[in-house]
């Protein structure tokens, strides 16, 4: 019979353990402290220095540095500039391999529902939530597993491939910190003046011009009323002055019954 005293010490190590009457004592190799994977490993030229994950990762960064916003999508009426999956994925690459990091999807949930383009295309859209695991060099991770989203379309069967490609750029745009070094908007500053009027006498060639339409000339009436200048004197056609306002009315009503007899 041994104590609770000897038992606690068996559990922490400090002690053999306890051998009843009868009993056979248990191999010494069941208690042997676990091997060290990296005990017999020797590094090779070109391999990474063997330092703490989030060592490893902060050099990353380090060498990554920016990725600038090189890419333009341009269709249906928007036009914007971003970083590719491809982009993101080349520049960082390399880095991780140089440091001896590794990333590892160790977790998916993702969602479907079909949809339709604005043109009655079917597509199937994909939402995917990625559990990632980040290990360095020693073997080590970060102490918790990252979460992002992705989300794609497509008219096939690459969808949620798609989607897990856009949750991959998105961890490492966001674990790496990784700024654009794009000039901020807010940087430049610009006062709006008021916009210079027209003169009166500007308009007078496409009042008189025969090919004038009678909306242009209800737009040319409008903007004369809005700057004050009805009242302004111009020279007509037979060389008369006649109001600016006046002429365009008039022209106007020549037109409209010339047009139809």
């Amino acid at each position: 019979m041994t104590t609770i005293a000897e038992r606690a010490a068996v559990a922490a190590g400090r002690a053999d353990t306890p051998v009843g009457p009868g009993e056979d004592a248990p191999p010494a190799e069941d208690y042997a402290p676990a091997p060290d994977p990296m005990a017999d490993y020797e590094p090779g030229e070109d391999d990474p220095d063997m330092v703490p994950v989030h060592i490893a990762w902060l050099r990353v960064r380090k060498d990554v540095r920016a990725i600038a916003k090189g890419e333009q999508y341009n269709g249906g009426g928007t036009r914007f500039n971003f970083r590719g999956v491809d982009t993101v994925v080349n520049t960082f690459g390399p880095v991780t391999l140089k440091h001896g990091i590794n990333i590892f999807p160790v977790g998916i949930e993702a969602e479907h529902r079909d949809t339709t383009t604005s043109k009655g295309n079917k597509m199937r859209e994909c939402t995917v939530t990625v559990s990632w695991m980040v290990m360095g060099p020693k073997g080590d991770t970060l102490p918790t597993l990252l979460k992002t989203r992705g989300e794609a379309l497509d008219s096939a069967d690459k969808g949620t491939a798609k989607a897990q490609s856009v949750a991959l750029r998105v961890l490492l745009l966001t674990g790496g910190l990784t700024p654009t070094h794009d000039k901020d908007p807010d940087a430049s500053h610009v006062d709006r003046g008021e916009a210079p009027v027209r003169p009166a006498v500007q308009y007078l060639d496409e009042i008189t011009h025969p090919q004038t339409s009678a909306g242009r000339l209800r737009q040319i009436h409008y903007e004369l009323r809005q700057t004050n200048q009805l009242g302004v004197l111009l020279t007509n056609e037979v060389g008369d002055e006649e109001r600016a306002g006046d002429l365009v009315v008039r022209i106007g009503k020549e037109r409209a019954a010339g047009g139809a007899q």
